[in-house]
């Protein structure tokens, strides 16, 4: 996979998943500074996650995120100033202000909505796995969640469903250890979420989340056995959340030593290092990149700023369907 991509394709996925890593530290600024309301869940330390996994996907493939969505819905191709504008509450945000941190979308990008119930989002990309298999398209659903939510009935009742009438859904487990507080050696008798697969005769595999060009590679193969089947997949890739559960979230439920053990896994900081070693980029050329990046997400900002907050009559716009 290393070298079977073009320059090009490298120097997206690098910008892609530094357009991410700044954007959630800006949000959480803004949060502090009193800009963002309610609650606000970054994925810092997980963008390979969300940028390996989209790039193996078509943009005609529906994705079903959880309420860790920001970085799902800019790789998916959200504009950095609609997303940042709906964190913001405002009108010319990607949900118009309504939905905020969690509950981002955007139909016209197959992006089928950010959920804050845990595990509420994966009955949902179910449902769409047999839209799709009713209409006969050629196209599958990606449902991004934690590890959290393979304790939750709609995780087992979903995959159960989905192996029974050969759903084309692809269930991807974004394994950060914690479910909000609890290291997943207290919360599951089952630590490698992969092998929950085996009880709905489903193909399931683990990956290095961390390794953008190894989540691309294992989402990639996944995604082939879902079109090819027309059959669920479980995708787990362990990862790590640098920040706490949310920013309300004090974080004190692990050690320092852990987290410096993680954050030298750095995705972001390890692929460029490589590339650069090994001559593919030049330091001037990731420098560009993100310089570019600081740009996008400055422009993001004032966007946010400047724009208008939602109008009244919004408020029963979108309640009911005609």
């Amino acid at each position: 996979m290393r070298k079977s991509l073009e320059k090009s394709e490298l120097e997206d996925l690098y910008r892609q998943m530094y357009l991410i890593r700044r954007f959630e530290e800006t949000a959480a600024e803004m949060y502090l500074r009193g800009k963002i309301s309610g609650f606000t869940h970054l994925a810092t330390g997980e963008e390979a996650v969300s940028v390996g996994v989209m790039s193996a996907l078509f943009d005609k493939d529906y994705v079903v995120s959880a309420y860790r969505d920001h970085g799902h819905a800019l790789a998916k191709g959200a504009s950095s100033r609609a997303v940042m504008a709906e964190l913001f509450g405002k009108d010319t945000g990607i949900c118009h202000g309504l939905g905020g941190s969690m509950h981002l979308f955007d139909q016209s990008l197959k992006f089928m909505g950010g959920y804050a119930i845990v595990g509420g989002g994966i009955p949902i990309a179910t449902g769409l796995g047999l839209a799709i298999k009713y209409k006969c398209e050629d196209i599958i659903c990606a449902c991004f969640f934690g590890d959290g939510a393979v304790n939750e009935g709609a995780f087992h009742e979903s995959l159960n469903l989905a192996r029974l009438w050969h759903l084309p859904v692809l269930y991807i487990c974004e394994n950060n250890l914690y479910a909000m507080g609890t290291d997943i050696m207290r919360s599951s008798a089952v630590t490698d979420v992969y092998k929950r697969a085996e009880a709905y005769d489903i193909p399931g595999e683990c990956a290095n989340g961390m390794d953008v060009l190894e989540v691309k590679e294992a989402a990639t193969q996944a995604a082939k056995k879902v079109r090819q089947g027309n059959s669920p997949y479980l995708l787990e890739l362990k990862t790590y959340r640098y920040r706490a559960h949310s920013m309300a979230d004090p974080g004190r439920y692990r050690t320092l030593e852990e987290e410096e053990i993680w954050k030298e896994r750095d995705p972001i900081t390890n692929f460029a290092k490589y590339f650069v070693e090994t001559g593919v980029f030049e330091p001037d050329e990731l420098k560009n990149i993100q310089n570019s990046v600081e740009m996008e997400i400055k422009d993001a900002v004032e966007f946010a700023e400047n724009s208008p907050n939602p109008d009244l009559s919004l408020l029963t716009e979108f309640v009911y369907a005609e």
